[in-house]
């Protein structure tokens, strides 16, 4: 079964916003292995509000990529809300943008370190705040995937409004 892709129009949206604000947006991504920045770049001009981001699927790469803190890893494992939150710090500092994302979760078919397929938290860090939202999605992996892509482009464009 073969889902679509995240929608481009939250895409341009979230492109358009930041640019006229003048702000840019990166992105830490482990279940979905670059695929916010990639639906990001699908929009014509998002060079102008796109700086980067940074695949951190192998636990120990959400340390040395984006800073996470090893003992939170080896304390809560990787799908946990805190490490969404240091992903989203980590994207924001060390790609030098306004706004970061982080995205970890477990798109299944099986669990990981006990936690279920679907579960899903994404980090936003910026300007005087830093905020995570928990989701229980179901599907295949491409629709858990696609839905937490959606999830962070509709918890950015909140704090862009």
């Amino acid at each position: 079964m073969t889902h679509s892709r995240p929608a481009v129009g939250p895409a341009a949206d979230l492109i358009a916003a930041l640019t006229a604000r003048g702000e840019t947006v990166a992105a830490a991504e482990s279940l979905t292995a670059g695929l916010v920045c990639a639906t990001l770049a699908q929009v014509p001009g998002a060079s102008a509000a796109l700086r980067g981001g940074l695949v951190v699927y192998a636990t120990e790469l959400k340390t040395a990529l984006a800073g996470v803190d090893p003992e939170l890893l080896a304390e809560h494992g990787a799908v946990h809300p805190e490490v969404a939150a240091q992903l989203a710090a980590g994207a924001r500092e060390r790609c030098g943008a306004t706004w970061g994302l982080g995205l970890t979760g477990v798109a299944g078919p099986a669990a990981q370190d006990g936690v279920a397929p679907g579960t899903v938290h994404v980090g936003l860090a910026g300007p005087g705040t830093v905020t995570v939202r928990t989701l229980a999605l179901s599907g295949d992996r491409d629709l858990i995937r696609t839905e937490s892509v959606r999830a962070a482009f509709a918890l950015l464009g909140e704090h862009l409004t």
